[in-house]
């Protein structure tokens, strides 16, 4: 016989594995920790296997949720794609991502994002420095925007802190000639942190390298054309050269999901997103 599955269940197995904890699977789908354990705990009875391997520190999945994780992804997808059939409407969310704040993690936190909602989302982003960003959002122009926050304040959601580093190959900093320094350009909060603290530390630098985007400031750096200051989220495993260079140390930015709920649909999608980037950061 065969056995039928309930799709919001699946949802949120996929949504626990990706999220890495059943809380956050909760939060991204709008209930509580316990439901979504009862439901994951009736799929497992369903199927027949343990899906999950759970303690206080990790939640990953069996060999058995491994394999069917596939296949869930599968069905969900197949699910989305019919239900699309019918002429749902569809939720728009405007998004703003700054570049420092997720650099190469965006496109985790995006999948993850789109996996929590399916598929009746239109997706708009744009990317940007977090100054220029706060101001659209001000604006009225974004619905939401995940930003760095290098000088305080208290508005917005804080999804946790992540530390600045010096990023780079240390043989472009040559004893006695300027820091080549690299950046995204003014306004950024980060730029403007690494110069406080080089001034402060008495370092003399130049402005080696001004990139379009954080994958570029990274491509540049790594070829050897400046140091640059970068959350280390965002770094992509690029080691900390500063205390080998005696650079200052650097100080931690808060970065803060900003979000206006206008409908209840808007609202559910702007809870799976800050759902899915502390998971991210975690």
């Amino acid at each position: 016989m065969i056995a039928m599955l309930d799709l919001e269940s699946v949802r949120l197995f996929v949504l626990a594995v990706d999220l890495g904890g059943l809380t956050r699977a909760a939060e991204a789908a709008g209930t509580v920790q316990p439901v979504v354990s009862q439901r994951i705990k009736a799929l497992e009875e369903r199927l027949g296997v343990r899906l999950l391997d759970r303690s206080p520190r990790f939640l990953r999945p069996t060999a058995d949720g491994a394999r069917f994780l596939i296949e869930a992804r599968a069905l969900l997808t197949a699910h989305d794609r019919a239900a699309a059939f019918r002429n749902h409407p569809v939720t728009r969310v405007r998004l703003g991502i700054s570049d420092h704040a997720m650099g190469g993690a965006a496109a985790m936190v995006l999948k993850r994002f789109r996996a929590s909602l399916g598929g009746e989302i239109d997706l708009d982003i744009k990317v940007s420095l977090s100054h220029p960003l706060r101001l659209a959002f001000d604006a009225g122009d974004l619905d939401a925007a995940i930003i760095r926050r290098e000088a305080g304040g208290t508005d917005g959601d804080l999804m946790g802190q992540d530390p600045l580093i010096w990023c780079g190959d240390i043989t472009a900093f040559r004893a006695g000639h300027p820091l080549p320094l690299a950046t995204l350009g003014a306004p950024c909060g980060i730029r403007a942190a690494a110069i406080r603290g080089l001034d402060k530390a008495g370092i003399a630098w130049r402005e080696s390298l001004i990139a379009g985007s954080c994958s570029t400031l990274l491509g540049g750096v790594g070829a050897g054309f400046g140091i640059a200051p970068m959350g280390r989220f965002g770094s992509q495993g690029m080691p900390d050269i500063g205390p080998s260079l005696g650079l200052p140390p650097l100080p931690a930015s808060d970065i803060v999901f900003l979000a206006r709920t206008g409908t209840p649909a808007l609202a559910n999608a702007l809870r799976a997103l800050a759902a899915s980037i502390r998971a991210a950061l975690a």
